[in-house]
């Protein structure tokens, strides 16, 4: 009983906090709002003429939706960063940050489970994948495993989130038998978001730039780096504008991990350019097309290049410690590696995966304005939730929003153990 009526309070004080704040707060949430309605008006649209309003075709069945959804795949399973330092090895001054990371997580598979939603032509039939009353196709269907460990991997994020949260506003110590196999069993599940994504383009034979037995690896490879990369920036706007306490040798070690992976990501993708391109089969056709264009065509060429250039650059000032426990240089490397796996898993990656088609043809595919208006959108849900999440968490963390907090000990209502 008591429980109940305290997480009831922990609701109507997470709600009390995410709607009171200064002018700067409003306005962002305000701003986020003003985007989900472009994003919304921009897929009433969409709903009502269909998917001609997009840029894709037959040609180029998945385009910027599907890139999205494919890094910010990478972005949630880029939490495991965190919780394997902070839990496999104990060590205090990351573990501190790490409910930071999940919520990260929570956010990016919003995200990604709507960008799914906006590619579905008709969402409508949606219900078609529902079991008892449609047919998942499980486990012939990657499309199934993937809507099961995506779901699976929000849950558990919501969870562990919700439940240390809800201690710390009950002034309780979280119970570790419970917290530490979860956040164990998030691991395997981070990594098995990331392999099932890429294996929904490693299983199409049909498609020889996606068909390589290394495409998985390259994807968590690319994710260790890129999602990292954000949390470094948000830890240090989070340092400034609140009271948290986040020690330089936590940044600090988050960007040595990264320099790792990054070098593997580059190892592997020069791996990949090397067998294409030295053994010069007619496979060799769609890398040709993505890093020097291919007859005439040529728009996929500066992205391609950019993607390289901003990688080699970061992995550079991630690599030297000098420049990696530089604020400026760190934060340069950061927003260079979000951008090279930014572009590499959308321009770099689906665009060449369609193009030449089948038939050799070329359709030169961009995001319409419908596309980016959408997008827009569902990236500002993603901004709001975490957003709100941070607004809440935060005082609860640093104990200034506690069950007892503001009250007489005769008021407070007593604490189950």
């Amino acid at each position: 009983m008591f429980t109940l009526r305290n997480f009831s309070g922990f609701l109507s004080g997470t709600l009390r906090l995410i709607t009171k704040g200064g002018r700067l707060y409003y306005a962002w949430v305000g701003f986020l709002l003003l985007l989900i309605a472009i994003g919304a008006g921009a897929y009433i649209g969409q709903l009502k003429d269909g998917l001609i309003v997009t840029k894709m075709r037959d040609q180029v069945s998945w385009g910027f939706y599907i890139g999205n959804f494919t890094f910010l795949v990478g972005v949630a399973a880029a939490a495991i960063m965190l919780v394997i330092p902070a839990y496999i090895y104990d060590w205090e001054p990351i573990k501190e940050i790490t409910i930071l990371g999940e919520m990260l997580a929570i956010s990016a598979l919003i995200m990604c489970l709507g960008f799914v939603m906006v590619d579905i032509g008709r969402p409508d039939r949606f219900w078609h994948i529902i079991p008892l009353v449609g047919r998942l196709n499980w486990p012939q269907s990657m499309l199934a495993w993937d809507v099961i460990v995506l779901n699976l991997y929000l849950l558990l994020n919501w969870f562990v989130v919700t439940y240390l949260l809800f201690c710390a506003y009950t002034e309780r110590h979280y119970v570790k038998k419970l917290v530490l196999p979860l956040v164990l069993l998030s691991i395997p599940m981070a990594v098995s978001i990331h392999t099932v994504t890429a294996y929904l383009y490693n299983g199409l034979a049909a498609r020889p730039f996606w068909n390589s037995a290394i495409l998985a690896p390259r994807f968590l490879a690319s994710a260790f780096c890129s999602g990292p990369a954000i949390l470094l920036i948000l830890l240090q706007v989070l340092r400034k504008t609140t009271k948290l306490t986040i020690k330089d040798e936590a940044i600090f070690k988050v960007a040595e991990l990264m320099a790792y992976t990054m070098g593997f990501n580059l190892f592997l993708t020069a791996a990949e350019a090397f067998k294409e391109l030295y053994s010069g089969t007619e496979h060799m056709v769609y890398f040709q097309y993505l890093l020097f264009g291919l007859k005439g065509h040529t728009t996929l060429v500066p992205y391609a290049w950019a993607s390289i250039l901003c990688g080699l650059v970061a992995f550079i000032l991630f690599l030297v410690p000098r420049t990696r426990t530089n604020w400026v240089t760190l934060n340069i490397g950061c927003v260079l590696i979000y951008a090279s796996v930014y572009i590499e898993k959308g321009m770099g990656l689906i665009i060449p995966g369609l193009t030449p088609d089948v038939l050799g043809d070329i359709y030169v595919y961009r995001p319409s304005f419908t596309e980016i208006a959408v997008a827009a959108g569902i990236f500002a849900i993603g901004f709001l939730a975490f957003t709100l999440m941070l607004k809440a968490a935060v005082p609860m963390m640093l104990g200034e929003f506690t069950i007892t907090k503001g009250r007489t000990p005769v008021e407070a209502p007593p604490q189950e153990i």
